[in-house]
């Protein structure tokens, strides 16, 4: 018995990290801190309505915004500040950073026809991710 947990954290170690940057980014994204950003941002950052009301004769709805094209910048800021819709979430740099990431990738072109292309299943090797998170587009 001992044998095979040797083996068990042998591999483990030899592994690295028990989830991928993509996974942490994903996870993070769709549960902070107990509160989903997909809820109002939806599943690839786009924003969706959160809530329609009637206020007199009037139907209102309350929409997440896109975060699609926001900066890393900007989206530090915004989940740093008080907000009167969107929750506080007093997230690190590095969180911050993971979630905009997941958010680029899930966004990023389809793939030639031809080759397969899952966004949803897809999960990029650490070099893939990495490069990607570089790049930023400017905020509309």
């Amino acid at each position: 018995m001992r044998k095979i947990w040797w083996f068990v954290l042998v591999g483990v170690a030899a592994r690295g990290d028990f989830i991928s940057e993509f996974e942490y980014g994903q996870m993070l994204y769709n549960n902070p801190r107990g509160i989903s950003c997909a809820i109002c941002h939806g599943g690839r950052g786009e924003g969706r309505s959160i809530v329609s009301y009637r206020d007199g004769n009037e139907t209102r709805t309350i929409y997440g915004t896109d975060i699609r094209s926001a900066s890393l910048e900007t989206m530090e800021k915004v989940v740093a500040r008080n907000h009167p819709v969107m929750p506080k979430y007093y997230l690190t740099h590095e969180e911050v950073s993971a979630i905009y990431r997941f958010i680029r990738l899930k966004n990023r072109p389809k793939k030639q026809s031809g080759e397969k292309d899952d966004s949803d299943d897809f999960l990029p090797t650490i070099d893939e991710f990495n490069t990607t998170a570089g790049s930023d587009i400017a905020v509309e």
